[in-house]
């Protein structure tokens, strides 16, 4: 009955660096950089130095964009939060979520208070681990359809990364993946829809119970038997599929199956932002979208959910594919001042908004999890009219972006509160972080 746990904690336990392929350890690098873009983008939103500024707890793990320290959970509460906050952070759609962002966090401040120098070598592989545990649970479960997915499964993946860099043993490692398995949220889907930005605060609730379930493991707390069947198959998922859990694992790392953004707002609405810029690029007439008539979206059923023509805040916004169409026609831009400040009350972006209508299409909807359609047909006011579809979403390993497109995300996201020098340094580190004998060096510049 718990095979599953056994082969999961083999796994991390008996995982050596030196035996993970080189493009896997290279793909995880990409993967952290852009965590670490995300999280520094994230933190100089006003929500997110407010709350910073709430923090008065002493430690000496750092706050990824603040200069502020503090304890292990506090740290990794708010560099998980902030590192959805842009909708920038990069996912897995096999589960159907972001396991980078549940498992980064956590570990960075782990690293930071062990009691010995983390390896950069120890760090990817664990990040490795984590990153993969996360990703096998939730693409072996089907959560339920008002639950979003932040804040559920990646605590185990966060878990299994604290496990693997504290060398706890196969029996310490089952005990610890029953507990955090019930140490999930309640996690509401209407919340990215509506705009609740408590949505941003789950994944860093996440990597803060990674911590929580460790320490109650150290003190001799214990978990269900099966408490991954049991969450996962029965109370927050209808199912839990072991066998897809198990598939090629020590084989296939989950990391080379991971998808990158450039869009700043829910993946859902990349397939039909992809769509626009290919007519943008055909076009010249839309140029002028002021001589648009109506723009038509059929797409998948998630996306189509993505029907708000008057988002409220820019969460609501980056889950909107009317609001996303629009500002992007308008703006020529799909990066985040496109989805927060003024762009929210343009009076041209909000008519076109209005102008967009989103349906499902029964056929693409057949086509998920593999591909992520849409179709995209601008009318314009003098009867013309433009089309253009695609079959799945840039950015993963069907249709990747190049290292020059994500390092200049990257820049573009730091830099918001780092300086170009800081923001070169620290990425140049992070390609050669398996060098460092000290993981925490490579924030040093």
């Amino acid at each position: 009955m718990t095979e599953h746990l056994n082969v999961f904690s083999a796994f991390i336990r008996q995982t050596n660096f030196d035996h993970i392929p080189s493009e896997i350890i290279f793909r995880a690098k990409l993967i952290i950089a852009d965590c670490i873009g995300a999280i520094i983008g994230g933190s100089a939103e006003p929500e997110m130095l407010a709350f910073v500024d709430s923090i008065n707890s002493p430690g000496k793990s750092r706050i990824l964009g603040n200069s502020k320290v503090t304890d292990p959970q506090t740290a990794s509460l708010i560099n998980g939060t902030a590192g959805t906050v842009l909708e920038m952070d990069e996912g897995h759609q096999f589960a159907r979520g972001h396991p980078g962002m549940h498992v980064l966090p956590a570990l960075l401040a782990a690293s930071e208070n062990a009691l010995h120098p983390v390896s950069g070598k120890d760090f990817l592989k664990s990040f490795i681990i984590g990153y993969d545990i996360a990703a096998r649970v939730g693409l072996s479960t089907s959560l339920h359809p008002n639950m979003h997915p932040h804040g559920t499964w990646g605590v185990v993946g966060a878990a299994a990364s604290l496990g693997s860099l504290n060398q706890l043993d196969e029996v310490q490692l089952s005990e610890l993946i029953n507990i955090a398995s019930s140490l999930t949220l309640a996690t509401s889907r209407k919340t990215m829809v509506e705009g609740g930005t408590v949505r941003n605060a789950y994944t860093g609730v996440a990597n803060q119970m990674a911590h929580i379930a460790y320490g109650l493991l150290i003190a001799g707390f214990s978990g269900e038997k099966d408490g991954l069947r049991s969450v996962f198959g029965g109370v927050v998922s209808s199912c839990f599929d072991v066998d897809a859990a198990l598939d090629k694992i020590g084989e296939r790392f989950e990391v080379s199956r991971n998808y990158f953004k450039l869009h700043a707002c829910c993946r859902y609405n990349h397939a039909a932002l992809d769509a626009v810029w290919m007519l943008i690029d055909r076009h010249s007439e839309l140029r002028y979208p002021e001589e648009i008539s109506c723009i038509l979206v059929e797409s998948y059923f998630l996306a189509a959910e993505l029907d708000d023509q008057k988002p409220h805040n820019a969460l609501a916004a980056r889950f909107s594919i009317p609001f996303a169409i629009a500002t992007t026609l308008v703006n020529r831009s799909s990066k985040v001042l496109s989805f927060t400040g003024s762009a929210l009350s343009n009076p041209a972006i909000l008519a076109l908004a209005a102008k967009t209508t989103v349906k499902e299409n029964s056929h693409m909807s057949a086509k998920l999890p593999d591909l992520r359609p849409a179709l995209v047909n601008i009318t314009m006011k003098n009867g013309s009219s433009f089309r253009a579809e695609v079959e799945t979403n840039r950015g993963d390993w069907q249709d990747p972006y190049d290292s020059a497109q994500l390092k200049d995300k990257y820049m573009s996201l730091t830099t918001r509160c780092w300086s170009d020098q800081e923001s070169e340094e620290v990425y140049k580190n992070l390609m050669i972080m398996d060098e460092f004998s000290h993981v925490t060096k490579v924030f040093d510049t």
